[in-house]
């Protein structure tokens, strides 16, 4: 975020991330959920600018759709790493303690205040809430993120650059290739979801260790009466402030990053399935036989992609 702003409007980077991470907590902490829930969904808005920018480029879509249908696959590590890498982003340990936390947050703002499984009537509402919330984020983002793909192999990939290492050279990858708007676009694009993100993985850092040392964990909560749980979101951000002093790549340790969440996501995903399909935690609201199919396959595809990232780097 810091490298994309200074492209823009210049002055220094770690000034730039500063700023970033103090607000991000400050937002967190001063401002309940209820408000700044508001300002996340908004945020959102920020993502389009992939898409725009994928029109602002010369692309053969006719070729692209084929290819994201049918791709050329090349079995080698580099290959299985990027597989698990993308999978672990998409199905990210994370957002389990983030989404479930989120759902309670959103229960106790105003819609009920009993955990669903201790209703003894009612709650279909609030499953219908939770699949339309799921479907439309998962299709949306879901589709900037082909937007994403389609544009660098356009513009980066054709052009022969393959090894971007920071958001720096891949917005002045753009800049003479895709022309001005598109890099502006691109940056700022990086800047928005940084923002959004952050809340996102300190939120959910927060969440998991308040819940298991048995504090309060609630954005709603006033900072006197979470300190533990603010003290993580601080702790989580100033960690992730602190990793840009390191000298590693931000791309490098974002592919490492997807990758072992990736590799954790397969315990995690099966402890998941057999917690929905247990009818004393579950009571009547189990999962429907269909779902748990999907899930059980889901969790078997992601264990395969693991298991041959695995074997490839044992043999290569």
């Amino acid at each position: 975020m810091a490298e994309a702003l200074a492209l823009v409007i210049g002055g220094l980077t770690h000034e730039h991330a500063l700023i970033f991470a103090a607000a991000s907590t400050l937002l967190q902490v001063f401002v309940r959920y209820r408000y700044y829930a508001g300002v996340l969904k908004f945020m959102t808005l920020a993502l389009f600018a992939y898409v725009a920018t994928a029109f602002t480029v010369h692309i053969d879509w006719s070729a692209a759709l084929a290819a994201a249908v049918w791709p050329k696959a090349t079995l080698d590590t580099n290959y299985f790493m990027m597989v698990v890498a993308v999978l672990g982003t998409t199905i990210s340990p994370y957002l389990f303690f983030w989404q479930a936390s989120q759902e309670v947050e959103e229960m106790q703002v105003g819609r009920t205040q009993l955990p669903l499984r201790d209703l003894r009537r009612g709650g279909d509402g609030e499953i219908d809430r939770i699949r339309i919330d799921t479907i439309v984020g998962m299709f949306f983002s879901n589709l900037i993120a082909f937007f994403i793909i389609v544009t660098t192999a356009a513009v980066l990939h054709a052009q022969g650059l393959t090894n971007i290492t920071s958001a720096t050279q891949a917005a002045n990858a753009l800049r003479p290739l895709a022309g001005e708007f598109t890099f502006v676009l691109f940056a700022l694009g990086i800047v928005g979801t940084g923002m959004l993100a952050i809340p996102v993985l300190a939120g959910s850092a927060a969440y998991g260790a308040a819940e298991v040392l048995g504090w309060p964990a609630t954005l709603e909560a006033r900072a006197p009466d979470a300190i533990g749980f603010y003290l993580i979101i601080a702790a989580a951000t100033a960690i992730g402030f602190g990793l840009g002093f390191t000298g590693i790549g931000a791309i490098t340790m974002l592919i490492w990053s997807a990758v072992l969440n990736g590799i954790v996501a397969v315990p995690i995903m099966a402890i998941m399935m057999l917690i929905v399909i247990n009818p004393a935690l579950m009571g009547r609201f189990g999962a429907r036989p269909w779902l748990v199919a999907l899930g059980w396959l889901g969790t078997l595809l992601m264990g395969l992609a693991v298991i041959s990232l695995i074997g490839s780097y044992l043999m290569s």
